[in-house]
């Protein structure tokens, strides 16, 4: 497998000095190229309907508001202009280092749900418009904010939107992503960590049920109560992360990309790649395909 050579790797503004670097600007259209960096990024956008937004795997048209923080370090993102046609769009940056909040700090019980987010969002987490609604005074005057005012109001947004991570959105999928995620409960994890292992190969209902010691219908329900989706739709989501990384990350054929992740069938792929991700596996590949840069 070659290197990827679709996404810039980012040097950002930050400093080591500050605890957050925030950039608010009117602009008329997107043209950065995908790509990633290792500062955490909290990033506001109004006025722009019609702009794609891509994070991970996920490739999605937003609509007038979008809020989404992102915390993993090898995250690939960016947001295109696609059909957006305003002249009037807004966007606040807010980019802080992973280390702002020191180990044995973020994990005090007051900030057990700001933990929660940071961990959350290492896939990406999109905010639903009441959250926006809700930090939306914050966010528009921290511009104008200096020193510990500006800190305050900060975490301030950072509190008020762990309060909403429930209803917040999981973009990219954790394969993709490249992060293990682990399960309350410990027969979950056994089975996710089976899955994991083995997802290449056929998988089948009564092996994963006996790895717990229940029967297959006990078993299903099970999952489904635990992890709220369906054992069939949690595998093809380990599938397709995967097989979106082996798009962005190898020049492998896309036939070669199928069979290797445990798809039989390259029709089957192709619809159900497209039903999920709202593209071709081929369309997927291409807006990946930006030029590399050093930076």
């Amino acid at each position: 497998m070659k290197p990827n050579l679709s996404a810039i790797r980012e040097i950002t503004p930050l400093s080591k000095e500050d605890c957050f670097y925030i950039a608010d600007r009117q602009k008329k259209g997107f043209t950065y190229p995908i790509h990633s960096h290792s500062e955490y990024e909290l990033n506001f956008i109004a006025h722009a309907s019609g702009v794609k937004r891509i994070v991970g795997d996920s490739i999605e048209i937003i609509g007038d508001y979008d809020l989404v923080l992102i915390t993993g370090e090898d995250l690939e993102h960016v947001w295109e202009q696609h059909e957006c046609r305003s002249q009037q769009i807004r966007e606040i940056t807010i980019q802080f280092s992973s280390d702002l909040f020191f180990a044995n700090f973020i994990r005090k019980n007051q900030f057990s749900t700001i933990r929660k987010m940071l961990e959350q969002a290492q896939n990406g987490l999109c905010f639903p418009m009441e959250a926006i609604l809700k930090v939306f005074r914050l966010l528009d005057g921290l511009s104008s904010k200096q020193g510990f005012a500006a800190v305050l109001d900060f975490l301030s947004i950072l509190h008020e939107l762990s309060l909403f991570c429930d209803k917040a959105r999981t973009l990219s999928s954790s394969s993709f992503a490249k992060i293990n995620v682990k399960a309350d409960s410990r027969r979950v994890q056994k089975v996710q960590e089976y899955i994991n292992t083995h997802y290449r190969e056929d998988i089948h209902l009564d092996v994963l049920s006996k790895l717990i010691g229940m029967t297959p219908a006990a078993f299903s329900r099970f999952f489904k109560l635990r992890t709220g989706e369906r054992l069939i739709d949690y595998l093809i989501d380990i599938r397709l992360g995967h097989a979106s990384r082996l798009l962005v990350d190898s020049t492998m054929s896309i036939s070669e990309i199928c069979y290797t992740c445990g798809f039989n069938n390259i029709s089957n792929f192709n619809r159900i790649f497209k039903k999920r991700k709202s593209c071709a596996p081929k369309d997927f590949r291409e807006n990946y395909r930006k030029k590399k840069m050093v930076i």
